[in-house]
């Protein structure tokens, strides 16, 4: 079997990538700019930008599975091609965003939902991993926090369930290689539910320091939101913070398919306590 990682410069593809190789599953790493992989000898690595069709051919020639992120932009043509192509399976890496009311028009989950609606029309066996708030998520508050000297939030009382991109990276790893866990879906958490002033307790806890939390007005928030997200992504983001007032539901997919419970968040805050030092 041969296995094509899409987004493999990314936090859960670069893993998975590594995953494969060291258990011996041949595996292709597409980037949308290859040359910035370091990828092991004897990991090939191809040109894959998911909304430019002309790379598709080339990366899916000989593969039998895809992991795919969602990128809704040339689905249709990339499903058509992995059907010419032969291939047999693609894990997609979703979000639990589809499995909330109204998730149709919600834009967070719109991309995810056309993604997963493509591969199950499809004649490819799909497996979705909708994925639960990612614990680099809190990486931004670095950011915030060496600007501001405080992590500035609209609800730092709002709940999250961060999963660790390492439990999502061997999830995906399970559903590639194990027949029968494919063809599913998979509701992927960390093990807690936890506000965002308890995550960056605990990230303060792994630093040494205390971090101050600011609390902004909504409006603040998004003036200062990142130039790369959308608007409508930032008002669906205050939506859901202001609406996530009690605990987010877990799953224990993590463990059905890992072997092992997810992985606190306090794991994920020692490994990258370097970037809230000032």
């Amino acid at each position: 079997m041969t296995v094509l990682v899409t987004g493999s410069s990314g936090k859960v593809g670069s893993q998975l990538v590594q995953l494969l190789h060291e258990k011996g599953v041949a595996v292709r790493a597409g980037s949308s700019n290859p040359d910035r992989l370091t990828p092991n000898a004897g990991i090939e690595t191809v040109e894959l930008a998911l909304d430019n069709p002309t790379h598709f051919a080339p990366a899916l020639d000989g593969i039998d599975a895809v992991f795919l992120y969602c990128e809704p932009a040339a689905i249709d043509a990339f499903v058509k091609q992995a059907e010419a192509a032969g291939v047999q399976h693609a894990v997609i890496m979703s979000a639990d965003a589809v499995l909330r009311p109204g998730a149709d028009s919600d834009p967070i989950a719109a991309g995810h939902l056309a993604v997963e609606r493509a591969l199950a029309a499809s004649a490819l066996t799909s497996t979705a991993l909708n994925c639960g708030a990612l614990a680099s998520n809190a990486l931004p508050w670095a950011w915030s926090l060496k600007g501001r000297g405080a992590v500035a939030l609209p609800y730092p009382d709002s709940h999250a369930d961060p999963v660790n991109e390492r439990d999502v990276a061997e999830a995906a790893y399970a559903v590639l290689t194990e027949p029968r866990l494919r063809g599913l879906s998979y509701h992927l958490t960390g093990p807690s539910s936890l506000t965002f002033t308890e995550q960056i307790g605990i990230i303060a806890a792994a630093v040494g320091r205390d971090i101050p939390v600011e609390q902004v007005t909504p409006e603040t928030w998004w003036a200062g939101k990142p130039g790369f997200m959308p608007d409508d992504i930032a008002d669906a983001l205050l939506k859901l913070w202001a609406a996530s007032t009690n605990p987010v539901p877990l799953s224990d997919d993590v463990e059905t398919l890992t072997g092992h419970p997810a992985r606190p968040f306090s794991e994920w805050a020692a490994q990258h306590a370097a970037a809230f030092r000032t």
